[in-house]
């Protein structure tokens, strides 16, 4: 018999403000026939779902059906008289973003515009710094954001960061760049296996370009959302260009319980990247989502 246990669920988005938005919620108990619908509720609002049982384990499994963000599911296990209160960080779906508010070029970090001004980017050979940084919008330019940001928060012992290595951009695309970087970033990174801030990684499904040769690739240790560099050294010199992506696979349902069969395709969104980034490892990207 239902006792005085219930589910109060608040929703909001990836920057903590309630999202204009409608959601319907169902929870089902695992083992009992105990069932709760709540369509077309305006998730500005909490949500209050009484008449929870907690007999027989108490699991009940969540569904968040948005239309705007992903959809999420997860298990919630509730105690006698329990009032259990869960918030729900919804993810926009990248097909759903109107548009993304960029930083200004004048207020992005100075090392980011050296080396903008200093990249010759395939595509956009003509342009520099901020012409390349406007031209780069919208999934390129997120995509560079996310890596800038991971790339700075990764920190050698003596306080380097990664990024710091980079000295000027060769392709951008959604999810990588490749750029040309200085000579002791692979030593640095190598090195970083000691300090247990990367670990080897497979590059076999990294081609190098015409006179390269592979050189390794490492990547961070996180549990989702890892930076992966790739070194390939220049055929007969101490010359190297890295490939820098973010490994976003099963990163968003292991940090926000989204249901996994609606994540398609071989390469991580940087939409979703920016998510994982942004909630799972409280690093700013520099710009937001509207949906």
């Amino acid at each position: 018999m239902a006792g005085t246990e219930k589910f109060v669920f608040a929703f909001e988005d990836l920057y903590g403000e309630k999202p204009n938005e409608v959601v319907s919620v169902m929870a089902k108990h695992m083992v009992l026939s105990s069932f709760a619908n709540a369509p077309k509720h305006d998730a500005s609002k909490k949500l209050t779902i009484d008449g929870v049982e907690s007999s027989n384990g108490g699991r009940y499994q969540v569904q968040v059906f948005p239309t705007r963000y992903r959809p999420e599911s997860l298990f919630l296990r509730i105690h006698e008289d329990e009032t259990l209160r869960h918030t729900f960080v919804l993810v926009p779906d990248p097909g759903r973003v109107l548009h993304v508010n960029f930083p200004p070029y004048a207020e992005l970090g100075d090392d980011l515009k050296r080396v903008l001004k200093d990249s010759t980017v395939e595509g956009n050979e003509d342009k520099k710094g901020e012409a390349l940084f406007d031209a780069l919008k919208d999934l390129r330019a997120a995509g560079l954001l996310n890596l800038y940001a991971k790339m700075k928060a990764t920190i050698f012992e003596g306080g380097l960061d990664a990024f710091s290595f980079v000295t000027s951009l060769r392709r951008v695309r959604g999810e990588r760049f490749f750029a040309n970087v200085k000579k002791d970033f692979r030593d640095a990174v190598k090195n970083g296996q000691h300090t247990h801030l990367f670990d080897e990684a497979d590059d076999s499904q990294h081609e190098p370009p015409p006179g390269y040769k592979r050189a390794n690739s490492f990547k961070t240790q996180d549990g989702h959302g890892n930076l992966q560099v790739t070194f390939f050294r220049k055929e007969d010199e101490l010359e190297f260009i890295a490939d820098v992506d973010i490994d976003g696979s099963k990163g968003l349902e292991h940090a926000f319980d989204v249901i996994s069969h609606t994540i398609t395709g071989k390469d991580s969104h940087p939409y979703d990247i920016h998510a994982i980034l942004l909630k799972a490892q409280e690093i700013d990207t520099g710009y937001k989502l509207v949906v």
